[in-house]
């Protein structure tokens, strides 16, 4: 990795992290057009500076991170789920990061379903602000592991998660965004601990200043794009977004298998 490709997957995952395109399987698809994809340092990168991201709602939100003890209570029964289920398909999942096949039919199937949530749920979402019970927070947690599959989007799965509990999408995105925080810090810390322990040789002073700026790269970002999706999400609803996936999904497929394309192949 050199420093150019460190600044294009810090953006990378500053625009799509709280979209539901997936930033994980962008980062994916990003690191494998630049050939940096098998490289070990790269999975370390590309988990690592998500915590830039989930900080922009730190910061943005951060009246909210001081409301009240029902606050982060609800944050942990919805964080429950993902964490049990991280440490039970951990080993299966990291075998799948890195396939661009994954990210990519992901990307399309996940498109798809998107096309219509905007129907499913336009009859049930209640008014913003609707309080989030424990039993919606717990839901919204199961809805989160789906996203264990790279390029389903974290985003989308908790989302949807909350449209099924009869939110707003105002309140679906928030909250996703809200479960992003302990979610990704977790992740992160958990890479960091884990690739020191197996491979400290990766983290030179060089590997370690790449960090450093794709984080604070994906924190200004994310902090634009946040606001925007907020907008539009609320006046528009998904379907751009499913046929942006779909578009997408379908190229990085035809690339690959009718092209034979090897760079983005395992």
């Amino acid at each position: 990795m050199n420093i150019i490709q460190a600044i294009i997957l810090g953006i990378i995952e500053g625009i799509t992290e709280f979209l539901p395109v997936s930033s994980t399987g962008h980062m994916i698809i990003g690191s494998a057009l630049m050939g940096i994809n098998n490289q070990e340092f790269t999975k370390v990168f590309t988990v690592v500076i998500q915590l830039g991201a989930i900080l922009s709602v730190v910061v943005l939100y951060w009246k909210r991170f001081f409301k009240s003890l029902d606050f982060y209570y609800t944050l942990i029964i919805a964080f429950i789920p993902i964490v049990l289920a991280g440490l039970l398909l951990k080993k299966k999942v990291d075998m799948l990061l890195g396939d661009v096949r994954v990210v990519a039919l992901s990307l399309v199937v996940g498109g798809i379903v998107l096309l219509f949530v905007d129907k499913w749920f336009a009859a049930t979402e209640d008014k913003d602000g609707t309080p989030i019970k424990p039993k919606n927070a717990f839901m919204i947690g199961l809805f989160q592991i789906i996203a264990l599959m790279p390029g389903v989007s974290r985003s989308a799965a908790t989302i949807i998660g909350g449209l099924s509990q009869k939110l707003s999408k105002k309140d679906a995105a928030e909250f996703a965004f809200f479960l992003a925080v302990p979610t990704m810090a977790a992740a992160t810390f958990l890479e960091l601990f884990q690739s020191f322990k197996k491979t400290p040789e990766i983290f030179t002073h060089q590997n370690i200043l790449y960090l450093f700026l794709g984080t604070v790269i994906a924190f200004m970002v994310a902090m634009v794009a946040i606001r925007s999706f907020i907008q539009y999400l609320s006046k528009h609803g998904f379907k751009a977004f499913g046929i942006y996936r779909i578009i997408l999904g379908s190229l990085i497929l035809f690339l690959i298998y009718v092209l034979k394309i090897p760079l983005l192949t395992l």
